[in-house]
């Protein structure tokens, strides 16, 4: 009967797991080293727990780097507005956020802004102007 509710209890609690896996901001970003780069969209991953966008962005002397930017949940974005065409493969945008500290071309995106002006909170939340 023990090894019974035990047993029950480990199944209860195993869905549980992955949300012990999720990191904090701090361990991987550095509230410091904001950042701000314009490039082009490279490819977008809608996945969990965050989805992900690739910028390339042209650098000194013609040399261009890949950059890596961190979104909040699929789901939190899409709550908050967002469409899998809010950002797209090709988009000219203007990155704000934080860089990663043990990565340098990975960063936490705070705010996309778009050629035209139009700015949306990456994190999935409202943005308050």
């Amino acid at each position: 009967m023990k090894l019974n509710v035990i047993l029950f209890a480990a199944l209860l609690a195993a869905p549980a797991l992955p949300l012990l896996a999720h990191h904090s901001f701090v361990a991987e970003y550095d509230y410091n080293k904001r950042i701000e780069l314009t490039g082009t969209v490279t490819k977008l991953e809608w996945t969990n727990p965050h989805g992900r966008f690739y910028l390339r962005v042209p650098g000194a002397g013609g040399v261009t780097a890949t950059w890596q930017f961190e979104l909040g949940s699929p789901n939190a974005l899409l709550t908050h507005g967002w469409h899998r065409d809010t950002l797209r493969v090709g988009d000219r945008v203007t990155v704000s956020g934080y860089q990663s500290k043990g990565s340098p071309t990975v960063g936490n995106a705070a705010v996309i802004t778009f050629p035209d002006g139009r700015k949306v909170a990456a994190d999935g939340e409202s943005l308050q102007e």
